[in-house]
């Protein structure tokens, strides 16, 4: 997830294009002398999105110069990138800057949040799919910068065998034999005890609770000690997980957790264009 695709950069075009069209036709009324401007940070944060913010501006003709980088924690007031050009081509590309920006930003630090409090109980926080459209690169990304890990990225990494894959005529045993026989990693969804019992048994490695409660982890977990089969395989829990709740699924011992709240509940950080 580090490695920046080569066509980043064509998406951030993409999206500069979008919010443009033939022109800004309000800045386009502006004189042609150039500006300063500065991009500031209205509430704490972890800043996430930085370099592509720079690069949107750059895109439109503008300069713009950062000493911070993602990760950065960074407090209200402080001013997280500059911005010289003519007034067109800064204030054509403020927006669609500020908006990517603010949303991996808040995705970075609701991430930050939950892994802070789960830190000590041996539990990975990982992102789901449940990601915007075209946004899934920068999503999972702001995740991998707030400290969470992005999962699987999409379908084609990764085996994930849920009830809608069985309900087309197919056992659950039949299903992870069949994904076992590939290179790739098997997962497993399961809402039940047996069907997580059924699933270590036939050697997937790992599977996930679905909308189990707390207590319900706990016993399916003393359940495959008893088989001898929790050691060999990764659990997760997933459903409903969020900050009212992460520590007391932590607390049950699992290896992982999986939120969607992390990116389809974005609640994007405050920033600012001040000229």
């Amino acid at each position: 997830m580090t490695h920046i695709p080569p066509d980043i950069y064509d998406t951030l075009r993409g999206f500069l294009a979008e919010d443009i069209g033939d022109g800004d036709v309000t800045s386009s009324l502006l004189p042609a002398a150039d500006m300063h401007a500065k991009v500031i940070s209205r509430e704490q944060a972890i800043l996430a999105g930085i370099n592509f913010a720079q690069k949107i501006f750059e895109i439109g003709g503008a300069s713009a110069h950062t000493t911070y980088s993602d990760g950065s924690a960074v407090e209200p007031g402080k001013t997280v990138l500059e911005v010289s050009g003519t007034a067109y081509s800064i204030l054509s590309s403020e927006r669609t800057a500020l908006n990517l920006l603010s949303r991996m930003s808040g995705i970075a630090t609701r991430t930050h949040t939950l892994v802070g409090m789960i830190k000590g109980y041996g539990v990975s926080l990982l992102a789901t799919r449940k990601t915007a459209p075209g946004l899934r690169y920068f999503d999972k990304l702001a995740v991998e910068i707030g400290g969470g890990l992005p999962h699987r990225m999409a379908l084609y990494d990764m085996i994930l065998i849920k009830d809608n894959h069985l309900a087309a005529g197919i056992t659950l045993e039949d299903a992870i034999l069949k994904a076992k026989e590939t290179d790739y990693t098997v997962e497993v969804e399961v809402e039940n005890t047996r069907d997580a019992i059924t699933a270590a048994r036939c050697k997937a490695d790992i599977v996930m609770l679905d909308n189990f409660e707390p207590g319900q982890i706990t016993k399916t977990l003393r359940k495959l000690e008893t088989c001898g089969l929790r050691d060999q395989v990764k659990i997760e829990a997933s459903g409903r997980i969020n900050r009212s709740n992460v520590i007391e699924y932590a607390a049950t011992g699992v290896d992982m957790i999986s939120s969607g709240s992390l990116t389809n509940d974005v609640q994007g950080v405050d920033y600012s264009l001040e000229a």
